[in-house]
């Protein structure tokens, strides 16, 4: 039997010749990979703020499934290959926050496990973000959260003022937190008349450095609520002196230190003028009794209207019943979480829209373009 005739490697595949435009088409692709937007939310009304990012794109909402089995188990199904693909999910987050949790831990491990190249979450309200300090023998939530995103796959973030921007810290992959601000002062110049006799007020002094950037930026006056009860780090008995000091403590002679005088909070007063103007309360707006309360003195000081500015509205429990019935003329909140509930049982809730922000955001992290243009004249106190 003839012995066959082994060629070199190299000279097997020399006479092999790719279709013509193959070269061309496979050049593009290792250039300019594609990019895809998932939302990662089972509620029809938490998918809104997806869809209106991906017309602002001319893109369309990746193909998934997500839902939840009889069991309340979370499950996900990617509908199209991703292989080789900036991801961007999508995660508005309703009141159920653990569910929404769940998808986005999910969807982010079904991608990773599908070959995407980056996978980016869109996340404007950032759940857990108000634990984010040690309280008594608690834990600090949201840097766990942290890593089980990065567990997940997740290579980075968009979000939306976050509660304490030392947050960004807890990450171990790039976080960028845009700024609703521009969007809101658009909406006070534009839509509250004779603004210009309108005073910024700060609901407690821990919000005045943001509210003295609003008066800045409008050149309006500033005012303070102080004595407004509230519960803060300081006032909580965590533990950190136990077990209990012993009383009989031998003590150095000549040494006596000055007894600390317990806190007392002093009658609510408002520092600055707001008789026969408009007041502009600006927070985040989640339980909303103390925001009337705030009304009520503002009412009391001589403001003939108020109004509310708050980037993410989530109106929990009889929020828009209270608003109704207190003497806020207006609450104006983002669309960052869905509330076409409340805003359908209280006219008052009105909704600035920031997917414009966040396409661009999207837009230029997959072209690797810089993000500082988002960005401008934003200073640490916005």
């Amino acid at each position: 039997m003839p012995r066959k005739l082994l060629l070199p490697y190299k000279s097997v595949f020399s006479h092999f010749r790719a279709p013509r435009g193959l070269h061309d088409s496979l050049a593009m692709n290792a250039a300019r990979s594609g990019y895809r937007v998932f939302s990662a939310n089972s509620t029809a009304a938490c998918t809104e703020l997806a869809k209106r990012i991906t017309e602002r794109l001319g893109a369309e909402l990746g193909k998934s499934v997500v839902y939840q089995e009889t069991n309340g188990e979370t499950r996900v199904e990617i509908k199209e290959s991703v292989r080789g693909q900036d991801i961007f999910i999508i995660q508005t987050i309703p009141r159920d926050v653990n569910t929404a949790v769940m998808e986005l831990l999910i969807m982010a491990y079904a991608l990773k496990t599908s070959c995407a190249r980056n996978i980016i979450g869109v996340i404007p309200y950032f759940p857990y973000s108000k634990q984010s300090k040690m309280r008594k023998r608690g834990s600090i939530v949201c840097k766990l959260l942290a890593s089980m995103l990065a567990k997940a796959g997740l290579t980075h973030i968009i979000t939306m003022d976050l509660h304490q921007k030392e947050i960004q810290g807890f990450f171990s992959f790039p976080v960028d937190n845009l700024r609703a601000s521009p969007f809101l002062l658009q909406y006070i110049q534009e839509e509250i008349p004779d603004y210009r006799n309108a005073v910024i007020v700060a609901k407690s002094p821990d919000a005045a450095k943001r509210a003295q950037s609003y008066a800045e930026r409008l050149r309006l006056g500033l005012a303070v609520i102080h004595g407004e009860a509230q519960c803060t780090e300081q006032d909580m008995d965590d533990g950190r002196h136990s077990p209990p000091m012993v009383k009989n403590a031998t003590v150095h002679p000549g040494l006596e230190l000055p007894l600390m005088m317990a806190k007392e909070k002093p009658p609510i007063t408002v520092v600055g003028d707001v008789g026969g103007r408009i007041a502009i309360i600006d927070d985040i707006i989640d339980d909303v009794e103390s925001f009337v309360a705030a009304a009520e003195i503002l009412k009391e000081r001589g403001a003939y209207k108020i109004f509310v500015m708050a980037t993410h509205g989530l109106l929990s429990a009889d929020a828009p019943r209270l608003i109704e019935e207190s003497s806020i003329d207006e609450v104006v909140v983002t669309n960052t979480v869905p509330h076409e509930v409340q805003k359908l049982q209280c006219p008052k809730i009105k909704t600035v829209d920031i997917s414009l922000i966040l396409s661009e955001a999207i837009r230029r992290i997959h072209n690797g373009e810089s993000m500082a243009y988002l960005f401008r004249n934003i200073t640490v106190d916005d």
